[in-house]
């Protein structure tokens, strides 16, 4: 691991993702790049009067003020570090900046589920969860007792699916972390005998998965997850996404996206 991303908007939230970030920059010897955006509309961009320049240069001033003392915490002493400012406040500002530098991992502060339209609100966590083309790793709470050292990675057991498990292992792994699938079987949704089981675990794991995959029984995918990570004290949630909605395929944006805003713990994403 060589690039993280980190986000900020200077909040409380923001600090969370920082502070985590740092701990794995820490630990793998990466650079951490702190990004920041500006909020400007196009409109003020693209328009060149004098007003609209002098108020793009304040808030450029205001931005680098504010950066210094964010900036400024013990934990982040001889981590490696980039301070960037863009222009907008998109998710594709990010991901752009993460395909140019070879991202590993986005790590993303998040309120959850608000009316607030900051950059750590949950509608613009979720767009970044969906869309990314990196992993986003989303950050609720203080990283007091942060770790991923226990993972538990949601599976449909389809073959399509064997890539993002793949994709997954290979990257927590090089966080040191160990990897739990789990099958969530939903009374309303194919759910599916014992037998049934068994067989699309061997299918699965045939194709280059694994058959070392939980089977548990709960009303929706986000409540199964958050039951199972309870149950095995996991570290971290992790789970693949599609960037469009309303696929009849187990991996829809939302259920990543209410994840994100739902648990307290770490949540990991991956774009299929």
């Amino acid at each position: 691991m060589k690039n993280i991303i980190v986000p900020v908007d200077f909040s409380k939230h923001s600090e969370y993702a920082l502070e985590t970030a740092a701990i794995l920059a820490r630990k793998h010897d990466a650079t951490l790049h702190v990004l920041h955006m500006l909020e400007l509309s196009e409109s003020l961009i693209s328009n060149s009067s004098n007003d609209n320049t002098n108020e793009m240069m304040f808030l450029l001033a205001l931005s680098k003020k504010k950066f210094e003392p964010f900036l400024d915490k013990d934990y982040l002493i001889d981590v490696k570090m980039e301070a960037i400012i863009k222009h907008h406040k998109v998710y594709k500002e990010v991901d752009d900046l993460a395909q140019s530098i070879n991202a590993d991992l986005i790590v993303m502060g998040s309120k959850g589920l608000t009316p607030s339209q900051s950059a750590f609100s949950g509608s613009n966590t979720e767009k970044m969860v969906r869309n990314s083309s990196t992993p986003v790793l989303t950050i609720k709470s203080s990283p007091d007792k942060f770790s991923l050292q226990k993972v538990i990675l949601a599976t449909d057991l389809s073959v399509a699916s064997v890539s993002a498990y793949q994709r997954a292992s290979q990257i927590f792994s090089r966080l040191g972390s160990s990897i739990q699938p789990v099958f969530i079987n939903r009374p309303h949704n194919n759910f599916i005998s014992s037998v049934e089981f068994k067989k699309m675990s061997e299918e699965f794991a045939a194709a280059g998965g694994t058959d070392q995959v939980a089977f548990i029984a709960a009303y929706n995918i986000e409540d199964g997850l958050l039951q199972f990570a309870e149950e095995t004290k996991a570290n971290c949630i992790a789970i693949s996404t599609h960037a469009r909605k309303g696929l009849s395929h187990f991996f829809i944006g939302s259920v990543s996206e209410d994840l994100a805003n739902q648990s307290q713990l770490p949540v990991m994403s991956f774009k299929l």
